[in-house]
């Protein structure tokens, strides 16, 4: 039984997509069965897996939730990529803009994505959703359908603002939908450990929401090769095994598996995709 984890924040340029691919290939590394969704119409997280051109996949996570809002019949398996470091990919692209108008008007909106979710979760150890930037229905049913959030914050972005409105989305969501959903941590992204200013972003972030909020003790340091793994189709760990980010992924990695070894996720929710 999969642990569904959504990595969101509605500001983009966080390191959301990089968390996910090099989180999702260290869990895969460490022998589990890792799945990732890519929640995103840009198809960032679809590019930076080596899928140049998203948009021309004959099965998008779009298409598959356009099934579940039809309630048509589908194979688990199908639309699911697998890529050479070992984990699949459920992709995204821009037909998940028409399934964000779509489901304002469908019923049980929120909850399609789960519906999706809980008829592969018995094929995976782990599932990551890679969230838009945005608080729209796409992300709301991720977070529906998610056991926890992950929030990575960019080291030189004030995040109190930013942050409270999330924090209040979640906080929704877990009232109004997903009573289980939980925040995993906050990650800190992109810290250049040579500038004052990114201690004082860690430490501003730790003393405003320390108390409330698990901040990962993994920082991920800013670095050029991090952001170039995305145009080369793998993740850190091919591409600068021995350097900083890919030691602070493997720590993140352990962290995340931790938790996860505290909490089991048990999934209420069945779907019904023979109909």
């Amino acid at each position: 039984m999969a642990k569904v984890i959504a990595l969101a924040n509605q500001k983009g340029g966080v390191g959301k997509t990089t968390t996910a691919v090099n989180l999702g290939i260290g869990l895969a590394a460490e022998g589990n069965r890792v799945l990732l969704l890519d929640a995103d119409a840009q198809g960032n997280l679809t590019i930076a897996l080596g899928f140049r051109e998203p948009d021309n996949l004959p099965v998008s996570l779009a298409t598959m939730l356009q099934k579940c809002i039809a309630e048509e019949t589908y194979d688990p398996k199908e639309g699911i990529l697998q890529h050479h470091e070992g984990i699949d990919l459920m992709p995204g692209n821009i037909e998940l803009s028409a399934v964000e108008v779509a489901l304002v008007n469908t019923m049980s909106r929120e909850t399609i994505m789960r519906t999706y979710i809980d008829s592969v979760t018995d094929n995976y150890d782990y599932i990551l959703i890679d969230c838009m930037p945005s608080m729209g229905m796409v992300t709301i049913n991720a977070l529906a359908a998610a056991d926890s959030v992950i929030i990575p914050v960019q080291s030189h972005y004030l995040p109190a603002k930013g942050m409270t409105q999330l924090l209040q989305t979640i906080a929704r969501v877990r009232r109004q939908i997903n009573k289980k959903l939980v925040v995993e941590g906050v990650l800190l992204t992109m810290v250049d450990k040579r500038t004052n200013f990114a201690k004082d972003i860690s430490f501003v972030l730790r003393r405003d929401y320390g108390d409330k909020l698990r901040v990962y003790q993994t920082v991920i340091p800013f670095a050029i090769g991090a952001a170039e793994t995305s145009a080369l189709g793998k993740s850190i760990y091919a591409h600068d095994p021995g350097g900083q980010v890919a030691r602070a992924y493997a720590s993140l990695t352990k962290e995340v598996q931790d938790i996860g070894s505290e909490r089991r996720p048990t999934r209420q929710h069945k779907a019904d995709h023979s109909r």
